[in-house]
C-alpha cells in the first residue's frame, strides 16, 4: 500500500485496453462458466468484444461498399447504417466496455485497500492510529480528574 496521505493515484484506462482487447484466456474463462450454454456465450463474448473481430468484421463491411455503390445498389445511407455500424461497431463497443470493466475494477479494489488503511487507522487497538489520541484523552481526564480531587 502506499503510504501517501492522498492514499491511491487515478487509474488510467489506457493501461488496462491490453489485457481488455486480449483473447488470451478465452479457454480459462470458458472452463470456470457453468453447462453447455454458459460455455459457448463466454466464448462467443469474448471473441466477437476483440478488436481482432472488429477488424475482420471490418474487411467483411467494406467488401460489401462496392455492390452497395452500384446503380441499384442499397446505398451508402444504407451499407453505413445496415453493414458498417452494425458489424463493426458491436465489437468495438464491447471493447471500449471491457477497458472500462477492467479499469473499474483495478478502481474498486484501490477503494477497497483504502478502507482497509482507514479502518486500520481507526482501530482502537492498532498503534500509531487512534489508540494514540485516546491515551492522549485517558491521561488529560487522569490529570483533571487528579486536580479536581485535590481541590475538594
Amino acid at each position: 500500500m502506499i503510504e501517501n496521505p492522498i492514499l491511491m493515484p487515478p487509474v488510467k484506462t489506457r493501461r488496462h485496453i491490453g489485457q481488455a482487447i486480449s483473447i488470451r484466456g478465452v479457454t480459462e474463462d470458458v472452463r470456470r462458466a457453468d453447462g453447455v450454454n454458459a460455455k459457448i456465450a463466454v466464448f462467443l463474448t469474448n471473441i466477437v468484444g476483440s478488436m481482432w473481430c472488429a477488424y475482420v468484421f471490418a474487411i467483411i463491411a467494406f467488401l460489401g461498399l462496392r455492390p452497395a455503390l452500384r446503380p441499384g445498389g442499397e446505398g451508402i445511407i444504407a451499407w453505413i447504417a445496415q453493414t458498417f455500424l452494425q458489424l463493426v461497431l458491436l465489437s468495438v463497443i464491447m471493447v471500449g466496455q471491457n477497458v472500462q470493466s477492467v479499469a473499474s475494477d483495478v478502481r474498486s479494489q484501490h477503494t477497497y485497500d483504502d478502507t482497509l488503511k482507514i479502518l486500520d487507522r481507526l482501530d482502537i487497538h492498532t498503534k500509531g492510529g487512534i489508540k494514540d489520541l485516546a491515551d492522549r484523552i485517558d491521561a488529560l481526564e487522569a490529570k483533571i480528574g487528579g486536580k479536581d480531587r485535590s481541590e475538594d
